[in-house]
């Protein structure tokens, strides 16, 4: 046997794999586009690898044509002081805001933010508005915080012309609330409502077209600023991930997973608190919060730090492989490994 020669060949191959990996760890970066308005972005919408838009405080919307390289901003006329906290997007020229405060909106677009019309207005101070999720460019959801012992959720069959209380509202325990944190603590699927709580309680609630389940989390609650802030889906994992925004660094009980029906804590847990959660491919999840963004493989039971930067929200294109990252100080960043090349 020729021993120099076998030994070449082991360190040709073990350069190789040494080069894959950095290769791979380079690929997950986060880049920094935009960070030019003064306002905190939590809604965010990315419609393919070219459409997107944000939405934000002091009544501003952006939108980009080319992928988020370029992003053209408004300050909604009559509206400069809303907190229009989650957007949903459909194309270039549709879209629907919402805000959170007094008083609650719902807007809509059909001129890419020429002209926006309120669909929905709440001047009872009682309505705060968390977070919208569609099932299909028809049906969708917004729901808010509780009242009178019942979380508020709105129903539109219309893409968001008309708005109505859904006749069957979801119970809640005395102290618990939600987050309209990046418009996520509500999620959707053809068979399925999902909604995340916090505050007393870290809890499930689940719609399944005829009744309410409800099923608790084992992440942080007890205090206002404590629990589940966002869930995502990919069919056969739920993931959910949250904690304390006060305390953000702390990284026991800030995710939890649901596989095959049974409900896990992850062996490596997010770097602390997360305000949102998004299915990517396969297994592949993506989360972000005030220490960083994170990533798992594998349906959400070992997560991986890959950007230290504080972001609010982030999406993957309803068409396409576009990922997008929003937060404070107008901040928008892409996820380069699905970053599209034309």
């Amino acid at each position: 046997m020729n021993y120099k020669k076998v030994s070449i060949i082991k360190f040709i191959t073990a350069l190789i794999y040494l080069l894959i990996g950095i290769s791979a760890g380079q690929a997950q970066t986060v880049k920094l586009l935009e960070q030019t308005k003064a306002c905190s972005i939590r809604g965010l919408s990315v419609v393919d690898n070219h459409v997107a838009w944000v939405s934000g405080s002091n009544g501003y919307v952006g939108i980009t044509t080319n992928g988020g390289q370029t992003w053209q901003w408004q300050q909604v006329k009559g509206f400069d002081k809303s907190d229009f906290r989650d957007v949903e997007a459909f194309s270039d020229k549709k879209a629907v805001i919402m805000s959170s405060g007094t008083p609650a909106l719902i807007m809509q677009t059909n001129d890419g933010g020429t002209t926006w019309q309120v669909k929905y207005r709440n001047d009872d101070k009682a309505y705060f508005l968390d977070a919208m999720a569609f099932v299909n460019d028809k049906h969708g959801y917004t729901m808010g915080d509780p009242i009178d012992g019942k979380f508020v959720l709105l129903e539109t069959k219309d893409g968001g012309s008309t708005w109505a209380t859904m006749p069957h509202l979801p119970l809640a325990l005395p102290g618990e609330a939600a987050f309209a944190a990046s418009g996520t603590c509500i999620g959707v699927t053809k068979r399925a409502l999902q909604i995340v709580t916090g505050g007393s309680n870290s809890r499930l609630l689940t719609w399944d077209g005829k009744k309410w389940s409800y099923q608790p989390l084992p992440l942080l609650h007890g205090k206002d600023s404590e629990g589940a802030f966002s869930v995502a889906s990919n069919g056969p994992n739920m993931v959910f991930v949250g904690g304390d925004y006060q305390l953000n660094n702390r990284t026991d009980s800030v995710a939890a997973n649901i596989s095959n029906a049974v409900l896990n804590s992850p062996v490596n847990p997010p770097a602390g608190f997360q305000s949102c959660v998004s299915w990517l491919d396969k297994a592949i999840f993506i989360s972000t919060g005030t220490p960083g963004t994170n990533i798992s493989t594998d349906g959400g039971m070992n997560w991986e730090l890959i950007n230290a930067e504080s972001f609010n929200v982030c999406k993957q294109a309803k068409h396409g492989k576009l990922v997008l990252l929003a937060g404070d100080k107008g901040k928008i960043a892409v996820f380069e490994p699905y970053l599209p090349h034309n």
